[in-house]
């Protein structure tokens, strides 16, 4: 059986494609526009190579750990894993659901929210030391704001699915961690109430 010639191919100039580029009302041409990364990291998961005592450092820094003795610490800590996120790469978005703390070991984390008609709202740009994420492993509310990769990053991550499993099993540490999740959130509340007593009464003159 005959096969059927193919058709004829077009000649395609590759230099005859035009580049965009991102050019302002006034005229002014900006930088071409580049291709946003794909949430998620840059590699995949991989196990903590921090020392031990440096998470356990690290997560005493954070309220809703900071009561809670070494030897629950250190239990946590064992459950970290590290993720790595190139410039610009969306951590997480707003209105996501919560499923992740997260340590900042190297780079910068940029904390924002989108505004109707505005773009962008920078929030917080957090660096190496600092924290952010962490009550999504106590409660189910979804993300408030959105984090993106202000600097290449590398972030010591505990999820939600091991922390559960943990906290069954240990039911102390559960307990202890109950309590003082009680008194992070108390704390909290007295912050925002003096914020909104601050603003009342200063607002009169």
């Amino acid at each position: 059986m005959s096969e059927e010639p193919a058709a004829p191919r077009e000649n395609i100039d590759d230099d005859s494609e035009p580049e965009f580029e991102l050019t302002e009302a006034s005229g002014v041409s900006g930088a071409p526009v580049e291709a946003a990364p794909p949430a998620g990291p840059a590699t995949p998961s991989s196990r903590s190579t921090i020392p031990p005592e440096k998470a356990v450092e690290l997560l005493s820094k954070i309220s809703l750990f900071s009561a809670l003795q070494p030897s629950y610490l250190r239990r946590i800590a064992n459950l970290g894993i590290e993720e790595d996120y190139p410039l610009n790469a969306v951590i997480f978005k707003e209105g996501a659901q919560g499923d992740k703390m997260y340590l900042i070991l190297s780079g910068a984390v940029r904390i924002s929210r989108q505004v109707p008609g505005m773009g962008e709202e920078a929030l917080a740009v957090l660096r190496a030391g600092t924290h952010f994420g962490e009550m999504a492993l106590i409660d189910d509310f979804p993300r408030s704001a959105d984090a993106v990769a202000h600097e290449a990053c590398r972030l010591f991550v505990v999820r939600k699915e091991d922390m559960e499993d943990l906290l069954f099993v240990d039911r102390d540490l559960a307990y202890d961690l109950l309590w003082s999740f009680v008194r992070t959130l108390s704390s909290r509340l007295r912050e925002t109430n003096d914020k909104m007593t601050f603003m009342a009464v200063t607002s009169k003159f």
